[in-house]
């Protein structure tokens, strides 16, 4: 074992463990900590000075090709020797790196051109450069022209390569090192002292130098070096965007009613917002004054603005149209909508793919194969190569470790994955994880729940049917004050009915709650149930002689709760909850992409099948407990099908968590949106469609980059070994070959990059 900060050995007899926040963590002989995750051979670093967590989020650092590794303030990645970057989205972009690389490469650029002139002068037309430069001066001057490339530009590629050799983790930063330090090294020498080398070493009589190759190598991988962090730069728009919709101000209201603008880090839960005509609303609420027509596009991707009125709820970095609301702030800071989505889609960004494993087992072992391949190439030149045996020995195996970089490979899933992520919040699609991406293309089957998906979640009060000498009012106040304490949309229902009828809620105590069965507690000293018919009977009320009447209401699509107070049937209660506009568009585009449709729901059959018939369902599971419609998707699964399933609630969260993914409605519980691998922003089951096909074109792309990558090297390191020499003649310059390494990660990333369209 290897510390990647210090690269010291971690032994048995210098670690110890300490549990610090539910993790292990070990200590190398200087101290340093790392945290051991699930491998033993991946590490992250943590704060050499401290064993403490780290006490700052925003100091935290994560490589971006290996989201495993972390530690706090920026650095290089031990294992691939790539700049880290910071955990945290922020809208300051932080291009130190680029920065650098773009100086570096300003520097070298002129030099190695100049160094490539003078190599190259007696190929080129017109006047001999021998009449400007002796001979015997040039190899002077390509040294004193190729030592600030070497030195300066290619610094940060020899420190890369220091350290994975330092912590064992051989990386493409290993090849650059090795090669263009044995072209300059051997150069150096041979320029200080010729008679050294052996005739195998000797062309037209003189010991040749590389100079060129070394200083034009450094400037193409710096030119490539910079373009690459200029196209990572594109993947991180989308974060940079979406964290640039909230306004960096908020015009607060008063109670006297005067109003002061302030930092949008100083609204409180509770202040009243004014929000003019044209401006972005500052923070998710509801509108207590006023109308509009709000831009929400920006959040759930959909172009039409919605209409606002008091009661209304809005989402912060939104738009407001022509009208002017006051809003009351009810989520702020991390809390907001906004803030969740930056933070599900940075998350999603840094995860790694389950097909990323297969380019991580052939990395492991690559640059070791590499590196025994470029000596056996010098071996073999050197024993049957025609002469200069040694010169052309020397240059095939620097052509071999350079043109065989596995970066266009490392980094072929995580640019895919990250632009993906990032087009998927602009269509109002929130993947958790990179896992999701993958495998929502492969799902052939969608169970979607009824309430809250297929349904707008938002029931109204339609029935009070009482028993003969039960008081509605006293049935209504009763249910309407216990499900008070419960999450479903029910309960919402019959509380605002009864305030619509003018009937005061009770105070509720002993309540107990069964998920997708009912409710329990005590109203006004008396003992209130309400659910179903089953869940009621486990209390010994009967409600048989009520089934014909709450029959007729749920043929009507009115779902039907039944109540007993103090032991007692004492009726009834129907709520019914419209179907979405959008919804039959959505089940149709679904059928046509050909996903099979199977609607579960808690609710009665009779129910059910009514909204089922409305939207041209054909299968329909009703009357299921959430641990039921694990069931279900368990036994699809044994089928052979890959299921998504698609729901709002608590009850729908074993469900979500059995299938191969989730699918949950922004608009819903947040037990469910933590449970699903994709969350749909705005609520609307067409956004399935495109998430899936957005699945679709991630897949392809990743299989294009891995493709590319692995045939460029299976094509590449035999024409840099010489292995086509005996037959065409074919030889690999390492100028070419540097040039032909950064074109294939830029290639990579290009290709990634078109998943923005």
């Amino acid at each position: 074992m290897w510390d990647p900060i210090c690269g010291m050995e971690v032994d048995s007899a210098s670690q110890f463990r300490a549990a610090h926040a539910g993790a292990e963590y070990f200590f190398c002989s200087e101290g340093c900590r790392t945290k051991f995750v699930t491998d033993p051979e991946r590490w992250l670093g943590r704060d050499p000075h401290t064993d403490e967590p780290p006490p700052d989020p925003t100091a935290l650092y994560l490589c971006p090709m290996h989201p495993e590794v972390e530690q706090i303030g920026p650095g290089l990645c031990p294992l691939c020797g790539m700049a880290l970057e910071p955990a945290l989205a922020s809208a300051d972009e932080d291009t130190s790196e680029l920065d650098e690389m773009t100086r570096r490469l300003w520097v070298s650029a002129p030099l190695a051109l100049a160094v490539f002139v003078l190599a190259m002068g007696e190929m080129l037309p017109g006047r001999s450069l021998d009449a400007w430069i002796p001979p015997a001066w040039r190899v002077w001057v390509e040294f004193a022209l190729a030592t600030p490339v070497v030195l300066f530009g290619g610094a940060p590629f020899f420190e890369r390569a220091l350290q994975s050799l330092r912590v064992r983790s051989p990386n493409m930063f290993t090849l650059i090192g090795i090669g263009v330090g044995v072209a300059y090294a051997f150069s150096v020498v041979a320029t200080a002292l010729p008679g050294a080398f052996p005739e195998a070493f000797r062309v037209h009589g003189v010991v040749a130098v590389y100079f060129e190759a070394a200083a034009v190598i450094v400037a193409l991988v710096l030119l490539g070096q910079v373009l690459e962090l200029r196209a990572r730069r594109r993947t991180g728009e989308a974060i940079r965007s979406l964290l640039g919709l909230a306004p960096e101000t908020a015009l607060r209201v008063r109670d006297d009613g005067s109003e002061d603008e302030i930092a949008l880090a100083e609204v409180a839960v509770g202040d009243r917002l004014r929000v003019r005509s044209g401006e972005k609303i500052p923070v998710d609420g509801a509108v207590v004054d006023g109308t509009s027509a709000v831009d929400e596009a920006s959040v759930t991707g959909e172009p039409i603005p919605v209409a606002k009125a008091a009661g209304d709820r809005v989402i912060g970095g939104t738009l407001n149209g022509s009208g002017s609301l006051v809003v009351v702030a009810e989520q702020v800071g991390a809390d907001t909508l906004l803030s969740r989505i930056v933070s599900r889609v940075a998350e999603a960004q840094r995860s790694r793919a389950p097909v990323q494993a297969t380019a991580d087992a052939v990395a492991s072992v690559f640059v070791p194969v590499v590196i025994v391949v470029s000596m056996m190439t010098f071996a073999l030149w050197a024993i049957v190569g025609p002469e200069p045996r040694l010169a052309f020995a020397l240059v095939n195996s620097i052509s071999v470790l350079i043109i065989a970089c596995p970066c266009a490979l490392g980094l072929a899933t995580p640019m895919s994955i990250m632009v993906a992520a990032g087009r998927g919040a602009r269509m109002g699609v929130l993947f958790r994880d990179a896992e999701a991406i993958q495998t929502l293309a492969s799902v052939d089957t969608l169970v979607v729940d009824k309430t809250g998906t297929l349904t707008e979640g938002r029931p109204t009060l339609a029935t009070v049917h009482a028993r003969e000498g039960v008081d509605e009012v006293a049935l209504l106040r009763a249910a309407a004050s216990l499900e008070r304490g419960s999450e479903h949309p029910l309960a919402r229902a019959l509380e605002d009915g009864a305030r619509e009828r003018g009937v005061e809620l009770g105070d509720v105590h002993d309540f107990e709650a069964a998920v997708g069965s009912g409710v329990k507690g005590a109203v006004d000293g008396h003992e209130v149930i309400v659910g179903n018919a089953a869940f009621l009977a486990g209390f010994g009320c009967e409600t048989a002689d009520l089934e014909a009447a709450a029959e007729r209401l749920r043929e009507r699509g009115e779902t039907v709760a039944y109540v007993a107070i103090d032991g007692a049937s004492a009726g009834m209660v129907s709520v019914v909850d419209r179907v979405k506009d959008t919804t039959a568009e959505a089940l149709a585009h679904l059928a046509d992409a050909g996903l099979r449709t199977l609607m579960v729901t808690g609710d009665s059959r009779t129910t059910a099948e009514a909204v089922a018939r409305e939207l041209g369902l054909d299968e329909v599971e009703a009357g299921v407990l959430p641990e039921g419609k694990a069931q279900i998707v368990e036994a699809l699964q044994a089928e052979g099908h890959r299921v998504a399933v698609a729901g709002d609630g608590i009850n729908d969260a074993p469900a979500l968590a059995v299938a191969e993914v989730g699918i949950a409605m922004g608009t819903g519980t947040d037990i469910a949106m933590e449970t699903a691998g994709v969350t749909l922003v705005q609520g609307d089951l067409r956004a399935i469609v495109r998430a899936r096909d957005l699945s679709r074109s991630t897949n392809r792309n990743i299989r294009q980059n891995l493709a590319f990558a692995f045939l460029y090297n299976a094509l590449g390191v035999p024409i840099a070994a010489g292995l086509f020499y005996p037959l065409f003649g074919w030889l690999l310059n390492p100028m070419v070959a540097a040039a032909a390494m950064s074109l294939s990660s830029l290639s990579v990333i290009t290709n990634a990059l078109r998943l923005r369209a």
